[in-house]
């Protein structure tokens, strides 16, 4: 009896040490697929509704659901998004830290020469926002009032130049250092006449905010002023894919869809827009 036992308890080892061998074994498999993906770090701010920011502790906004449906059933690329200081964006795409990043990006001729972009992934038009009840229906007619500006901005910049042709009624520019939710807020309550801003953010603000007694009005521009992805020197390749991906998201209706879920309207490049800026 004493052998059987023995015997039975060595039957039970090995027949452990089989399945133990087959989940190693299962579970290494599972790891090398895993880690045949090539990690893409996307960079962005996370606190810059309604292109980046956080709900329910997750990552969201229009950037970062056009870069999730970019890299969606992807056999090379898996991406991860990684928050930090806008600045960082820049350098860490610099040091190889990151390898994208997205979050409201404009281009400008000086990060033209430093990085590579993608097709455009939305517009942000500008809006002239006032409240509801206002005389101002139109560019022409902010001649006379109040904007609250930041120095250094390109609104700044452009109220300036409207004031050198309107010498006789020039708006009244108050400089602040408010962001946009508080400067949409004192417009709602009064504290000045007219704000100029994108419409992507404005519309953010105004429903999430609450600020039900202000409204837009388009603004006409010469340039469509778009938004896109971008890349370090080094991600030719990564471009590439991105690029091909975000012309079958326009064409299936996915940017359409998320621009009018996040941005809060139908903000999104047609099939001619879809060019590298700096090529």
């Amino acid at each position: 009896m004493k052998l059987k036992k023995v015997v039975t308890f060595a039957g039970i080892a090995a027949a452990s040490a089989l399945v133990l061998a087959a989940c190693s074994s299962s579970s290494s498999k599972s790891s090398t697929a895993s880690s045949s993906k090539e990690e893409v770090v996307f960079a962005t701010v996370g606190t810059t509704a309604p292109f980046s920011y956080e709900k329910d502790g997750e990552l969201t906004g229009y950037d970062i659901e056009v870069a999730k449906a970019v890299f969606e059933g992807s056999d090379k690329y898996e991406v991860k998004f990684q928050k930090t200081e806008w600045t960082s964006i820049f350098t860490g795409l610099d040091s190889g830290k990151f390898q994208m990043g997205g979050n409201n990006i404009s281009y400008s001729e000086e990060r033209g020469a430093k990085y590579l972009y993608s097709y455009p992934i939305g517009s942000t038009p500008q809006v002239l926002t006032v409240p509801k009840d206002s005389e101002i229906k139109s560019y022409e007619d902010i001649a006379g009032h109040s904007t609250q500006v930041v120095q250094g901005t390109t609104t700044e910049a452009q109220l300036k130049e409207f004031n050198d042709s309107h010498k006789d009624n020039p708006v009244e520019l108050k400089y602040t250092n408010e962001n946009i939710t508080q400067i949409l807020t004192s417009l709602s309550e009064g504290k000045a006449d007219f704000k100029i801003f994108d419409a992507p953010t404005v519309n953010s603000v105004i429903k999430n905010q609450g600020l039900d007694n202000l409204q837009t009005i388009e603004l006409e521009s010469q340039e469509q002023p778009f938004i896109y992805f971008i890349f370090g020197q080094d991600q030719e390749e990564l471009q590439t894919f991105v690029n091909e991906r975000l012309k079958e998201l326009q064409v299936d209706g996915t940017l359409s869809k998320l621009a009018k879920e996040y941005l809060g309207g139908d903000y999104v490049p047609t099939a001619d827009d879809l060019t590298v800026p700096n090529k």
